[in-house]
C-alpha cells in the first residue's frame, strides 16, 4: 500500500487519469494483494494507451494545421 494515501485517493487518481471502472477494479485487487508487479503492468499499459491517443491527436492537429497553412498561403483570407 502507498503510505499516507487512502484507497479512495488511489481510485480517484486512477479515475482522473482516465481509467475505466474495470481497470480501477483490477488495479485495486492487485493493490489490496500487494502485487506491485501487476499494479505497474496495468499502469504502464494504460499510460501507453493514453500516449498512443495523444500521438494520434497530434497527427490530426498537424493535418489541420497543414490545411490552415495552405489556405492562408493562397492569400484569400
Amino acid at each position: 500500500m502507498l503510505k499516507n494515501v487512502s484507497e479512495q485517493d488511489v481510485m480517484k487518481n486512477l479515475a482522473d487519469a482516465g481509467s475505466d471502472d474495470d481497470l480501477i477494479e483490477k488495479f485495486m485487487a492487485y493493490y489490496r494483494q500487494g502485487d506491485r508487479k501487476m499494479e505497474l503492468s496495468l499502469l504502464e499499459k494504460h499510460r501507453s494507451c493514453i500516449l498512443d491517443n495523444l500521438h494520434k491527436a497530434q497527427k490530426e492537429i498537424d493535418c489541420l494545421d497543414y490545411l490552415v497553412y495552405q489556405i492562408r498561403k493562397r492569400g484569400d483570407v
